[in-house]
């Protein structure tokens, strides 16, 4: 009941076979629930706040996309019929699309100068996300912290942090 945010990180080892009914005691005490999703059933994260694919993840559930035009209007999808208020599906060197409520897609491009090693990017993502939005900040301010936070890990070797002071620099 004291959470301001749950994250719920599926690496498909099996720890969240019960995700749907996690996300619903989440979203009883009204805290929302970020979801870094894996496999090709989606639906099981229904009624989730968020979601944050990659691109690869994406297009395993919704089918390869051949434009960004595609890539928006099977989003705008996706969000819909899982009743999410919104979708970040982050692209790699590319950045990452948000669809919020209202609908409307907004491509955030990537903030890395060079990339030595996107291992834990994701992570980074969905984490700087659930602290941008539990500390109160709109989508789009959380959502634009992530994609710096992002851009500083993936110019690190191995598992890295984007720490306060990188984030002002940036």
């Amino acid at each position: 009941p004291a959470a301001s945010v749950c994250v719920l990180s599926d690496y498909g080892k099996g720890s969240l076979l019960e995700a749907p009914a996690l996300i619903a005691a989440a979203r009883q005490q009204r805290c929302p629930v970020l979801v870094d999703p894996k496999g090709s059933d989606f639906g099981r994260y229904r009624g989730a706040t968020l979601l944050t694919p990659n691109l690869a993840e994406f297009e395993a559930v919704a089918g390869i996309v051949g434009s960004d035009a595609q890539l928006e209007a099977r989003a705008r999808r996706m969000r819909e019929d899982l009743e999410l208020e919104a979708l970040v599906v982050t692209l790699g060197e590319r950045g990452m699309l948000v669809v919020g409520a209202d609908g409307e897609p907004a491509f955030l491009p990537a903030r890395a100068r060079e990339v030595f090693d996107v291992t834990g990017a994701g992570d980074t993502v969905i984490a700087t996300l659930a602290a941008g939005l539990g500390a109160g900040m709109v989508l789009a301010e959380a959502a634009a912290l992530a994609n710096v936070a992002a851009g500083i890990v993936v110019r690190k070797i191995g598992v890295a942090a984007a720490t306060p002071a990188e984030l002002h620099q940036d």
